[in-house]
Formats: C-alpha cells, sequence, structure tokens
C-alpha cells in the first residue's frame, strides 16, 4: 500500500512489477482493487500502478470537487511526483474518460491511450447513471444504501459473469462519500469529448463489450469517427467489466497494444 500527498490531499496507489510504466484508472464508485488479475499479468512486462481516486477507495476524501477534470489533474500530479515523464494510460469506464481527458491537456505525458467501456459523451451513460447525477436524487440513493446493495446484488449478474463483482463493488461503494457519488458522476453525465478527440494523436484503443448495459457500446464509433490512430476491439460476449468477463483475451489484447511500436 502506497501513497502520495498531493495539493487536493492523499492519492493511494498500489504499484506492480518492473519495466517501463503503464498507469491503471478505475470507474465510478470502482478503486484500484479491479486491477489485481490485470496487474499480475501486465506485471510481467511493465511496472504497473493503479490508482485510486480522489473520493474513492483509500485515496483522500476531503476534496472541494470530484469532477474528470479534478482527476485529470491529479494524475499529472502522481506522474510528477513519482518522476514518471510520459506513460500509456489504460482506463476503465470513468477512467477511460480520464484517460482521454489527460491525452487531449497533457498531451506530452501519455505514450498510448486505452479505454474499457468509456463514455465519449455523457448521453452514452444508462438512465440511472444518469439519474444518479442529479443532487435531490443521489441524496435520496446515498441515504437507502441497503437498497441500493440490493438492487446491485439483484442486477450483478446482468452487468458481469464474474460472480466477484458484487463483493467488489460492495467494498468499493462503502468507501465513498455522497459529494464523491454525486460529482463525478454529474461531471460525467456532462462530458462530450467528441470536438477534441482529433487533438489526440497517439495510438488509441477503444474496448467495448457489446451486451455492456452500463454505457451504450456503440461508443466505439465516436473514437472511430474523429480520430486517426485509433485500433477498436469489440467483445461479444462481455459487457461492461470486459476484464472481468473475458480475462484472456482481454490481456492478451492490451499487452499486444502496448508492445506495438
Amino acid at each position: 500500500m502506497s501513497s502520495i500527498t498531493t495539493d487536493q490531499g492523499i492519492l493511494h496507489y498500489e504499484v506492480y512489477g518492473r519495466g517501463r510504466p503503464v498507469l491503471l484508472l478505475h470507474g465510478w464508485l470502482g478503486s484500484w482493487g479491479l486491477w489485481q488479475q490485470t496487474m499480475k499479468y501486465l506485471g510481467q512486462y511493465y511496472r504497473t500502478y493503479a490508482l485510486d481516486f480522489w473520493g474513492f477507495g483509500e485515496s483522500g476524501k476531503k476534496v472541494p470537487t470530484f469532477a474528470v477534470q479534478d482527476f485529470v489533474s491529479m494524475v499529472n500530479q502522481f506522474m510528477d511526483r513519482l518522476g514518471i515523464e510520459r506513460a500509456p494510460l489504460i482506463g476503465h469506464s470513468m477512467g477511460g474518460t480520464v484517460s482521454l481527458s489527460t491525452a487531449i491537456n497533457y498531451p506530452e505525458r501519455v505514450s498510448k491511450v486505452t479505454v474499457i467501456g468509456s463514455p465519449i459523451v455523457g448521453s452514452s451513460l444508462t438512465l440511472l447513471l444518469k439519474l444518479a447525477g442529479r443532487r435531490q436524487i443521489a441524496s435520496m440513493v446515498y441515504r437507502m444504501m441497503g437498497t441500493l446493495h440490493f438492487g446491485l446484488r439483484i442486477g450483478a449478474p446482468i452487468i458481469t459473469k464474474d460472480p466477484r463483482w458484487y463483493e467488489m463493488i460492495s467494498h468499493d461503494l462503502s468507501r465513498t462519500t455522497l459529494e464523491s457519488f454525486l460529482m463525478s458522476i454529474e461531471s460525467l453525465r456532462l462530458t462530450d469529448l467528441r470536438p477534441f478527440l482529433g487533438q489526440i494523436d497517439i495510438p488509441a484503443m477503444g474496448m467495448y463489450g457489446d451486451k455492456d448495459v452500463i454505457v451504450h457500446p456503440n461508443q466505439w464509433r465516436l473514437m472511430q469517427a474523429h480520430m486517426s490512430n485509433v485500433r477498436i476491439e469489440r467483445f461479444k460476449n462481455a459487457g461492461h467489466f470486459i476484464m472481468l468477463d473475458e480475462p484472456e483475451r482481454f490481456m492478451q489484447t492490451v499487452h499486444s497494444f502496448l508492445d506495438a511500436e
């Protein structure tokens, strides 16, 4: 367990492996724990860093805002503090939106970018997530945490084939605050990266599961339409959590992309 102090408080991260650095960024309500299997595999070839966004996991919770741009700043500060000049970013869901935004705002820091089930536009979020980005509804849902956990348990088989997911998300959810819960999804709901994707000229890869019920999988079309150097990988038997639904193909695909010149 490692951490650094940033201008917004504690930033927790885990590191595994040796070699060139690779940064892993989790999605909404998640934490670095999502990447454990991925780190074990990629750590054979790279030095992998899995970060907890402010407001999630073990990172600090006393932050004024929890917007996508705040997390972009967090990634930049993390790289500064650890002396990482440039590295590939791999982001799941919200973490992919942050990865693309980092490549847009700090192009000198990002050598490649991979997004997994990530929204390019906030309208791609499922209706429940759009509603969660409204304060009155978010406050009500957060106060009814037992009902939320019950809903996640019932919906788990639709979201992912991995039976471990419910326990993982329940643990991560217990470490969020109302503000991080609300502000991050509110920011994601208002996101539209389409006007800026053309600025990204580094190699990029979009990975989308055809059975995703969290983010509409048609987001790969926007990447293909607006980016000149992009590879699209579709997973017919996977949902939002591709790394859990099709782990072998997922890890091999990421490895081949990172290794390609």
